[in-house]
C-alpha cells in the first residue's frame, strides 16, 4: 500500500490487515506511556484546508504516540492566507522529508494530485464530496468489536448521502466486508445512479426495524449551494433517527459532529445503542494502523556505511 486514497484501493484482505494492527495499538493506550518508538526519526505532515477536530487530533496523536515527528498545518494563519498554491504548499512541506502527509481539502481529488507531487506517503483525510477512507476503516472496527463479522448484516446509512464522503466511503467498505447496504433521504439527497453500486436506495425509513446497524449522516450545510429540503425541521419529522424509531437491539453510528434535534435526537445519541464514543476512539488507534502500514511496514532505508543500524522495536514494546 504506497498512499490510502480511497477503500476501492484496498482488498479485503488489506482492509482486515489494518483493522489487525490497530487491535496490536489498542493494548498501547491502556499502559501509563502510551507510546511506542516504531516511526522514531520519521515526519509526518498534517495539513488541513477544512476544519476539523476529530480526524485532525486522532491522526496528530497517531503520529505522537508512534513517536515521528510532527508538522501541523491549518490553512488559516499559513501561507494559503497569502496566495500560495497547493502545489507549492506541498513543494515547501517536502523539503522537510516527510514520511507521510495527511491531507483535508475541499476538491474532490486533491489528495490523488498530491500523491503525484510527492515522494510521501500521502494519506487521504477528506477531499469535499468524495471521499474519507481512514473513517469508514474506524467504522469497520468499532462494528468488528461489536458484532464480529459484517458478513450478512444489514447496514442503513441516512441522511445527506449526497454530500457525504464517509457515506461514499462506508459504502464501499461496508460491501467489501460483506454487509448488504441501504441509503436512505429525501430524492433531492440521494445521488442519481447510486443502485449501480450495489446498494440499495429509500425515501422513507419504513423498513428501518430490518437493519442491524443505523448510520446517521449530518445535514452538511456547508456544501449545499440550494435549498435541498424545505427545512430542516420537516427533515427531522421524516428521518431524524430517535428512540422510537430506533429498535433495542440496532446499533447506531455516527461520524460527527451530531447536529442534536436533527439528523438524532438527543435521547438517541445517548441511548446504549450508541456507538458515538467508541467510534471516536477507534479512530486513534486505526489512524495509528494506518500510520504504521504506510511507513513502518514499508521498510526502512539501509543505514550509510559506518552507522549503526538502529533495529526497530517490536510493536507492543515501550519507547
Amino acid at each position: 500500500m504506497r498512499h490510502l486514497l480511497g477503500i476501492d484501493q484496498l482488498s479485503r484482505e488489506e482492509i482486515e490487515a489494518i483493522l489487525d494492527r490497530a487491535e496490536s495499538f489498542a493494548e498501547v493506550g491502556r499502559r501509563d506511556i502510551k507510546k511506542v518508538p516504531t516511526l522514531r526519526g520519521r515526519t509526518v505532515v498534517s495539513l488541513f484546508y477544512e476544519a476539523s477536530t476529530r480526524t485532525s487530533s486522532s491522526f496528530e496523536l497517531a503520529a505522537k504516540r508512534l513517536s515521528a515527528d510532527l508538522v501541523s498545518i491549518k490553512a488559516g494563519g499559513s501561507a494559503v492566507d497569502k496566495g500560495e498554491s497547493l502545489k507549492d504548499t506541498v513543494a515547501t512541506l517536502s523539503a522537510y522529508d516527510p514520511s507521510a502527509i495527511v491531507i483535508r481539502h475541499p476538491y474532490a481529488g486533491a489528495a490523488q494530485m498530491v500523491a503525484g507531487w510527492a515522494e510521501a506517503a500521502v494519506i487521504n483525510a477528506g477531499d469535499g464530496k468524495h471521499e474519507h477512507p481512514s473513517q469508514a476503516l474506524l467504522d469497520l472496527f468499532t462494528l468488528r468489536r461489536r458484532l464480529g463479522s459484517l458478513e450478512g448484516k444489514r447496514i442503513w446509512i441516512v441522511g445527506d448521502v449526497l454530500h457525504s464522503r464517509v457515506a461514499r466511503s462506508n459504502l464501499a467498505a461496508f460491501q467489501v466486508m460483506g454487509a448488504g447496504v441501504t441509503v436512505c433521504g429525501p430524492p433531492t439527497l440521494i445521488p442519481r445512479g447510486i443502485e449501480a453500486l450495489g446498494c440499495e436506495v429509500s425515501h422513507s425509513l419504513d423498513g428501518l426495524e430490518g437493519a442491524d446497524v443505523v448510520y446517521a449522516l449530518r445535514m452538511q450545510k456547508e456544501r449545499m449551494t440550494e435549498s435541498f429540503v424545505p427545512s430542516l425541521r420537516e427533515y427531522a419529522a421524516h428521518f431524524q433517527i430517535d428512540t422510537r424509531r430506533l429498535g433495542p437491539r440496532q446499533l447506531l453510528m455516527h461520524p460527527g459532529p451530531v447536529n442534536r434535534g436533527v439528523e438524532l435526537s438527543g435521547e438517541a445519541v445517548d441511548s446504549p445503542q450508541s456507538l458515538i464514543t467508541e467510534q471516536v476512539a477507534a479512530g486513534l488507534i486505526v489512524r495509528m494502523a494506518i500510520l504504521y502500514e504506510l511507513i513502518a511496514a514499508r521498510g526502512r532505508p539501509a543505514p550509510a556505511e559506518g552507522e549503526g543500524a538502529e533495529q526497530p522495536t517490536p510493536i507492543g514494546q515501550p519507547a
